[in-house]
């Protein structure tokens, strides 16, 4: 497959993890559909977020969607996944023959524009299991994402492009925080879709211990 340049075995952080960016991996018309199906059909919803005890809802909105409807908590919050919509799916499958990583789970975020970011954070929740892989795809409006080492303060960035694909894997949750920053620049909607594994999913009971 054709990654328009971008050599996906190359490693973007100096040291203690590990990031490689494909770029796009779908094609103009294909990533134009994707956006517009995710757009309309997905039942986004707002994010609610604890932030030093007090709930807070954000003006991004998400979805959560995984193989059974087990539940994810993370920043004070809890949701329950929803079944795998058919263009999710298909993304999915592709995502994982390019990775060669297994995922059962998807959290989507839809960004309407440059005011809403994502602030320094992890992902490194029990429930994902500890250096486990997660890839992200994006759509629309191409964003900043930055990379930032918890102990040396280094500072990684790379654009994501609608249509690319991110993965973060190794030790990277352990010793770097990401985000997407801000932007008065940005004036229409990104989608991004990270999927995930969760660690300890019961396929009984679809819950996480």
């Amino acid at each position: 497959m054709d990654f328009f340049g971008n050599d996906p075995t190359t490693n973007l952080l100096p040291r203690d993890g590990t990031v490689n960016y494909f770029g796009p991996i779908l094609s103009v018309v294909d990533t134009r559909n994707h956006y517009e199906t995710l757009l309309r059909d997905i039942p986004w919803k707002h994010d609610e977020v604890v932030i030093y005890g007090r709930r807070i809802t954000t003006a991004r909105k998400v979805a959560w969607y995984g193989d059974s409807d087990f539940s994810y908590t993370y920043s004070g919050t809890t949701k329950q996944a929803l079944v795998w919509a058919p263009e999710l799916a298909a993304l999915k499958d592709l995502v994982e023959k390019l990775t060669g990583a297994v995922f059962n789970s998807c959290l989507l975020n839809l960004y309407h524009d440059g005011s809403e970011g994502m602030s320094w954070h992890s992902d490194d929740e029990k429930s994902l299991g500890k250096d486990s892989a997660i890839a992200s795809v994006s759509f629309g409006a191409a964003r900043e994402f930055r990379l930032k080492h918890k102990r040396t303060d280094e500072k990684v960035s790379v654009l994501l492009e609608s249509g690319s694909l991110l993965v973060m894997k190794d030790t990277t949750q352990t010793h770097w925080l990401h985000c997407i920053p801000k932007s008065a620049k940005i004036k229409t909607p990104r989608i991004n879709l990270t999927f995930r594994r969760m660690a300890g999913m019961d396929s009984h009971s679809g819950t996480i211990p």
